[in-house]
């Protein structure tokens, strides 16, 4: 397994166990104030999601969605589904990216104002370490409402929880 797989799967799937453990939650748990971050589980979820699409959407070159999500789309079980869409099409194009040596590249990130040039490669490696910090703040969280059995959230402990044998 070369590194960007690597990242990758731990990616997704540390935020999938992350929401999997939290489908048990109230919406009173989910929308409970915190002084971290985005304050909130379900704030924090979306926020972590919404950048995967809206990147994935830039990377693309593709107009960003940023219309409002309904609200089933923001419970945690519709948090699941939204990550199940976006990161099997985050993957793909990162895979591209890759396999075509097209990391240095640039590709023009519309919602900045002026629109900015940015690297594919940048854009990448930001995406997976944003969502990583942001995935502190959920086990922060989570921790505080007393969920017990969260991950530690790191590469070493993905492996090991998914048992991938070194290569």
């Amino acid at each position: 397994m070369d590194m960007l797989d690597r990242m990758l799967a731990h990616d997704v799937w540390t935020t999938r166990q992350l929401l999997l453990l939290s489908l048990p939650l109230t919406d009173a748990d989910c929308d409970r104030p915190f002084d971290i971050g985005h304050e909130t589980l379900r704030r924090t979820f979306r926020h972590l999601i919404g950048n995967m699409e809206v990147w994935t959407d830039l990377l693309y070159e593709r107009p960003a969605n940023l219309a409002p999500r309904p609200p089933e789309a923001n419970t945690i079980a519709g948090l699941l589904a939204r990550l199940d869409a976006i990161a099997p099409e985050f993957a793909a194009l990162a895979h591209r990216i890759r396999d075509e040596g097209r990391w240095d590249e640039t590709f023009v990130d519309t919602l900045d104002d002026p629109p900015v040039s940015k690297t594919y490669g940048g854009t990448i490696a930001h995406l997976l370490t944003h969502s990583h910090q942001h995935r502190s703040e959920a086990l922060h969280i989570l921790t505080r409402l007393g969920v017990s059995g969260l991950p530690e959230g790191d590469v070493q402990s993905w492996e090991n929880a998914t048992a991938r044998p070194p290569t």
